[in-house]
């Protein structure tokens, strides 16, 4: 950690009375290279100087002239390479608002404060400051594949089924499961969905992708019924899956061979991919829950048209997405999309799992509100079919130290 002193800080501010309590503060805290302006043009200026250039910036966002939000996009035109933290009088929306454009623009955002500041708060987030060489957690761009290496990866079976439980948020017991692709790549390692799935999209190869995914899956799910492991298996289901009317056949055939109920399978629609004609997909989905498979909305609350969906089809299941999940606890905004997205579901008949729950907290969170299903890290990441087993010992011993509990 540098020292305090070695710090270069900018305090941008048009109050005048708070650049000079901001000053006092830094300095009473220990830092000595502190600058201050009171509007961005002049600003810019020192960011623009080598000498003047500063480390951190405290950064209001309501100002005459030239506001914040106007400010943080000529420090991107600037190739600014130091730190941010907004200090503003503004409300949490606005803040977190901002705070997201910020990390939009990859500009590493220290995080925010609300005024008055608190002077331990303040230092708090000026040590988390790190020189641009040490990043190095500076995200890299990922590979992309061509169309002749993904239907090479299907062709030889070389994309891989890991599987993440839900489980029953009320007892803790393995309700089911999500089934999540991988590609394990002879030179890259194993590659996620989101550098392979577009292109397979693009190029017309979906359907073999789906289809290899959910043989394995439903190959697995009956290992597991044969060992008295009831589970359900989910598996996703793109938009371009359901552009032919032989999709619901393949699926049909493919679990009628496998042996596995159809009430043991979940096809899981991301609903942000839901749009335009629907004719094609809402009779596949029909049908398909007129044989009694379970169908699931999945990112609920993430695409365009969320209502129309649950209007139209005749879902059975509903995944509250996880930005909506996680530290909904401590955010208002968050906690009140929560809310609505499970009193809906449950005023339409429908069960909900809530994604992302990431530590404690969120699962007290969806404890306390009666969710039915919970699934995220807390509980456990994308397990290979192997590690299974294992993994449902270690849970059944963290249920029986106590992990269940009352609703407050």
């Amino acid at each position: 950690m540098p020292e305090l002193s070695e710090i270069k800080i900018l305090i941008l501010d048009d109050d005048t009375f708070m650049l000079g309590l901001l000053s006092r503060m830094l300095s009473n805290q220990g830092f000595t290279s502190v600058n201050f302006c009171d509007n961005g043009r002049d600003a810019l200026k020192q960011i623009g100087n080598p000498d003047t250039q500063p480390d951190v910036i405290l950064l209001d966002l309501n100002m005459p002239e030239m506001d914040g939000i106007e400010f943080v996009r000529h420090l991107v035109e600037r190739h600014y390479a130091g730190s941010l933290i907004l200090v503003s009088g503004e409300d949490e929306r606005i803040l977190k608002t901002a705070e997201k454009l910020v990390h939009a623009h990859e500009i590493p955002m220290l995080g925010y404060l609300h005024k008055p500041v608190k002077p331990q708060a303040l230092t708090a987030l000026i040590k988390k400051w790190v020189p641009p060489s040490l990043h190095h957690n500076q995200p890299q761009k990922k590979k992309t594949y061509s169309m002749e290496a993904v239907r090479a990866a299907i062709t030889n079976r070389e994309l891989i089924n890991y599987y993440q439980p839900k489980v029953v948020v009320a007892t803790g017991e393995v309700a089911g499961v999500e089934t999540l692709v991988r590609w394990q790549h002879s030179d890259d390692g194993l590659v996620t969905p989101d550098q392979f799935i577009a292109v397979a999209e693009a190029h017309d190869l979906i359907n073999d992708l789906t289809c290899l995914v959910l043989t394995n899956a439903l190959a697995q799910a009956r290992v597991w019924h044969q060992a008295g492991l009831m589970f359900r298996v989910a598996v996703n289901v793109s938009m371009d899956n359901l552009t032919s009317l032989d999709f619901q056949d393949l699926v049909v055939n493919l679990v009628t061979q496998a042996g596995v109920p159809p009430q043991k399978v979940v096809l899981e629609v991301t609903e942000s991919q839901l749009m335009g004609d629907t004719r094609i997909p809402l009779e596949i989905l029909t049908r398909l829950r007129l044989k009694r498979f379970r169908l699931s909305i999945d990112d609920f609350g993430t695409g365009h048209s969320s209502l129309a969906q649950l209007r139209d089809i005749p879902f059975d299941e509903l995944k509250i997405d996880q930005s909506f999940v996680h530290r909904a606890w401590a955010d208002e905004t968050l906690r009140a999309m929560y809310d609505a997205s499970l009193a809906l579901a449950r005023q339409l008949n429908m069960e909900v799992v809530a994604e992302g729950v990431q530590d404690q907290d969120d699962w007290k969170l969806v404890r306390e509100t009666g969710c039915n299903l919970a699934q995220g890290y807390f509980i456990s990441g994308p397990l290979l079919a192997d590690d299974f087993l294992d993994w449902m010992k270690d849970w059944q011993k963290r249920l029986r130290d106590g992990l269940i509990t009352k609703p407050a």
